[in-house]
């Protein structure tokens, strides 16, 4: 038997970033891994991810629920999936595999109780941290739970080839959804999101101003909004709600290197003649809907009825070009780093 190890990698925040994060902000340093005592795993990270989100944290303000900013020169948290080396853990044993929210390293001593065991023959790993995973889990509570999903709704899905738009799009129509539309950051996304995912409608918002394309998707308007982007995508969606629309806000990705207070949506007084409803979400509020989530979602994933696109960074190396990316949009689906 090898012997375990005494340090990993992991990636450290040196600075808080100020406007768009850069590499100087982060450095990956050499970390002594705390020792294995009673109840704890040891476990070799195989994938962990990279997300939107965590720029939140980066900041000194608490941003989201349940979160607190990342402590500078401590290691990176986020969500990751790997192989128990060693256990002191009843229950677990080397070779079990578990899902734990020690990422941003190669290697991570976690308490059992804060890890879950996947098993790797029934989904690929991935699938733990995107479509089985708090992914899946974000776009499935926005829409049946904070934003009332009906059979029939017309859907505008913001971010739409993202991790959780790409998921949330293929629900509303697996329900019944009567058009589903979406928007994206390039031509190739497009194309995705209509011949491979089934939305019925996908622009460009680079192209021209997202209201007026939104108007020619929808020209009978819109019931239900799944907002990841903010901004102009949120006074556009506004503008295109119908009546008694619902709208769940999941994240605002294009303010979240803003040094200054965005304009906001300038015509939020139309949610009050349209009776709107906009509720703000956080995934960790939903745990209590896991069991619920999972028995749905996983015979769609088997049959092939909902299916996932993952971006890899390969190498513990990649994981802060592979984060900054997504605020440049060069991803498709989930990000991952692959160790």
């Amino acid at each position: 038997m090898l012997e375990p190890p005494a340090t990993t990698r992991a990636w450290h925040l040196v600075a808080r970033p100020v406007g768009e994060p850069s590499p100087q902000d982060f450095a990956l340093r050499e970390t002594p891994l705390a020792p294995l005592e009673d109840g704890r795993l040891l476990v070799r990270n195989a994938y962990f991810s990279v997300d939107p989100y965590m720029r939140g944290r980066m900041g000194d303000t608490p941003g989201y629920a349940y979160f607190p900013p990342y402590a500078l020169d401590e290691p990176l948290a986020g969500h990751a999936v790997g192989e128990v080396v060693a256990s002191t853990a009843e229950g677990f044993t080397p070779g079990d595999h578990v899902l734990h929210f020690a990422g941003w390293r190669e290697h991570a001593v976690v308490p059992a109780a804060e890890a879950t065991r996947v098993d790797p023959e029934a989904a690929p790993l991935t699938a733990y941290l995107s479509v089985l995973g708090m992914t899946g889990l974000s776009a499935y509570a926005a829409l049946f739970h904070v934003a009332s999903f009906r059979k029939g709704d017309t859907v505008f899905v913001s971010g739409a080839a993202g991790a959780v738009g790409s998921q949330a799009g293929q629900m509303a129509r697996l329900k019944g959804a009567t058009r589903v539309i979406g928007s994206a950051g390039s031509d190739e996304k497009v194309r995705l999101l209509v011949e491979e995912l089934g939305f019925d409608a996908a622009f460009n918002y680079r192209t021209a101003p997202v209201a007026e394309q939104l108007a020619q998707a929808a020209p009978d308007g819109i019931d239900l909004y799944v907002d990841t982007v903010g901004g102009d995508h949120l006074e556009a969606a506004i503008h295109a709600m119908n009546e008694h629309g619902r709208i769940a806000l999941c994240g605002a990705i294009a303010q979240y290197n803003d040094v200054e207070a965005p304009p906001g949506p300038r015509n939020l007084a139309q949610a009050i003649g349209k009776r709107l409803t906009l509720r703000g979400m956080i995934v960790t509020d939903f745990q209590d809907l896991l069991p619920r989530f999972t028995e749905e979602v996983t015979p769609w994933v088997r049959s092939g009825e909902l299916t996932w696109r993952e971006t890899h960074a390969d190498g513990i190396d990649s994981a802060v070009r592979a984060f900054l990316g997504l605020f440049r949009g060069d991803n498709v689906g989930k990000t991952l780093v692959r160790l």
